[in-house]
């Protein structure tokens, strides 16, 4: 029998699977595909889903809807869990809402339209309705919107003996917690105590002395990222909620908090690569266009710049065409290096590692390394010019413009994402264009500027 269930636990959606699944639907066969999928985590259906077409999921979510659980409606990409909603019967979106707790129901109605969402809450019984129509009203993003309800406390006097008590008479406790949460009479969080503790002391013993030195709160309407901050940096693995008046209104684990800061850094990666911050594979062309085209205009406008800049050194390139043959190797060179030094700044700045207190450090550091890299690559640029065109000046010159662009590769990789932190904007939103422009421009004047001086 546990040879059997380790087997099961095993099973992962592979291709071979995948075709299997889509061919008993294909087929109509609602016993094998519930066959075929039974032994599928919730997150592996979920990626079957989104790896189909809107037709086929149709056709498998006729067949399966039975089976259709509150975890899986929690996994499925937002991008088709309106589509998916709408194509179950309304009792099984019902019961799968049933089986949530309030965090996980807030999460899914936040990327719902109003005609979805009224689903949803109609499905819930009253008081769950209550606490997550409570939860969203807290601003978007903030940590009320991500906290669940479901918190186990005790009063601050009671012993170990009597939480052990209360845990196993308890008839309903949340399907994930890991301290129980102490209070005072007007439900002020005074600390905390981890089940580990509790469990491993003698029933006499004052929950107080067990209580964890890690304990802090957030309040209701503080960011998510901030929250997500908090978690990373002091180790938490929950920490409660509270309104204005410091009352105990919910809890956030560990596993929320960390979708948080993974969806922070996936934001990010997606913004410095100017595709919006929610863009998907499972969108169509029109969405994709709505997200890349914006930058894409931007750049153009950017792109234009260099032109101009190349444009106003003409007659050196007309007089030397080795120059348009070179000129690519300084201003990619430099993008590069300005790409390096901006991702890191990014993130060490979503991180909290560069601040105001460092950042001058930072910079001459990115000074001094951009100005070794520039070294080395104009060494090596620089002999392979002379080499290949037999005159040590062009190569003296494109060692020159090498270390100049590198130079203020680095310096814009670090000093772009501080300035617009500075002004209040993300540092993700627009550094890549800002940084690409400059190493361009940069590498153009450079290059261009130097021949004119030097060769011509």
């Amino acid at each position: 029998m546990a040879e059997n269930e380790a087997a099961v636990e095993e099973i992962e959606l592979d291709d071979a699977r995948v075709e299997a699944i889509r061919a008993a639907v294909s087929a109509g066969d609602r016993a094998l595909v519930l066959g075929l999928v039974e032994p599928l985590h919730a997150a592996d259906i979920a990626d079957f889903l989104e790896q189909i077409d809107a037709g086929e999921r149709r056709e498998f979510l006729a067949l399966y809807s039975g089976a259709f659980g509150g975890d899986l409606l929690s996994e499925i990409d937002e991008t088709i869990r309106e589509e998916v909603i709408a194509a179950l019967p309304a009792e099984v979106v019902a019961e799968a809402v049933r089986d949530l707790d309030t965090d996980d129901v807030v999460d899914i109605l936040e990327d719902l339209e109003a005609p979805a969402q009224g689903r949803i809450l109609d499905a819930l019984d009253m008081a769950d309705r209550v606490a997550v129509e409570q939860a969203m009203a807290y601003p978007e993003g903030s940590a009320g919107r991500l906290m669940q309800r479901e918190v186990v406390v005790a009063p601050e006097h009671w012993t170990v003996g009597e939480a052990i008590d209360f845990l196993r008479g308890a008839e309903v406790l949340p399907d994930q917690f890991y301290h129980v949460i102490l209070v005072d009479p007007r439900m002020k969080p005074l600390g905390y105590v981890t089940l580990g503790r509790i469990l491993s002391a003698r029933r006499e013993v004052a929950l107080r002395d067990l209580v964890e030195d890690s304990f802090r709160t957030v309040e209701a309407t503080e960011e998510e990222a901030e929250v997500a901050y908090i978690f990373n940096q002091y180790h938490l693995i929950s920490c409660p909620v509270v309104d204005a008046g410091g009352r105990l209104v919910g809890v956030i684990t560990i596993d929320d908090a960390m979708n948080v800061l993974d969806e922070e850094h996936e934001e990010d990666m997606l913004r410095l690569a100017g595709v919006g911050e929610e863009a998907s594979v499972l969108d169509g062309p029109l969405a994709t266009v709505r997200q890349r085209l914006p930058w894409l205009v931007v750049n153009l406008f950017t792109a234009s710049i260099s032109a101009f800049v190349i444009s106003r050194f003409e007659a050196t390139i007309t007089a030397i065409v080795a120059l348009a043959a070179l000129m690519p190797i300084v201003a990619s060179t430099g993008g590069i290096a300005g790409t390096q030094s901006l991702a890191v700044a990014v993130r060490a700045l979503a991180t909290r590692d560069l601040t105001a207190a460092n950042a001058r450090r930072v910079v001459l550091r990115e000074l001094a390394a951009g100005a070794l890299n520039g070294l080395a690559l104009a060494v090596i640029i620089g002999l392979a010019g002379w080499a290949i065109f037999g005159d040590p000046w062009i190569g003296g010159v494109l060692a020159m413009a090498m270390v100049v662009n590198q130079i203020v590769a680095a310096l814009g990789g670090v000093l772009v994402p501080l300035t617009l932190e500075r002004l209040g904007l993300d540092p993700a939103l627009a550094s890549g264009t800002f940084v690409t422009t400059l190493t361009d421009v940069m590498g153009f004047l450079a290059f261009l500027g130097l021949a004119t001086l030097v060769l011509i």
